[in-house]
């Protein structure tokens, strides 16, 4: 039965464990880890090593939380800039095509002649220039 019990809470421990750990949890972890084995070695010049484990293991998981949370907010603004960039990208892309459509449907128009439309402009220009010379 003891060993049932311990077999299934070692089972619960690592379920809870297979989602990805967040940068703050991975800052703490570490941090914790850190600052336990920092406290355990300044701990031992005092014979103190468990103690001196504890407290460094605790500062060390609070800096680690701050410096993971940093690191958290900035991988959310990151995510944030991507996604407006790709949102932007997408928009232009968009307009790409409307632009070529517009040229297609421009060109097969028959009433339309580019060089027509050019010669009568500047002809009407010259006329006015010629009237007008100042």
């Amino acid at each position: 039965m003891k060993r049932l019990l311990s077999v299934l809470s070692l089972a619960v421990l690592l379920g809870g464990c297979s989602a990805p750990l967040t940068y703050r949890e991975k800052g703490a972890l570490g941090g914790g880890a850190l600052g336990a084995g920092a406290g355990a070695i300044i701990g031992s010049a005092l014979h103190r090593p468990g103690q001196g484990a504890l407290i460094g293991g605790g500062l060390g998981a609070l800096g680690g939380v701050a410096m993971g949370d940093q690191m958290e907010g900035q991988s959310q603004r990151q995510d944030s800039q991507s996604r407006e960039v790709e949102e932007q990208r997408r928009e232009l892309d968009r307009q790409r095509r409307e632009l070529e459509d517009l040229k297609r449907s421009r060109s097969y128009d028959n009433n339309y002649d580019s060089r027509d439309y050019d010669r009568r402009s500047r002809s009407d220009d010259r006329g006015y220039d010629q009237r007008n010379p100042y």
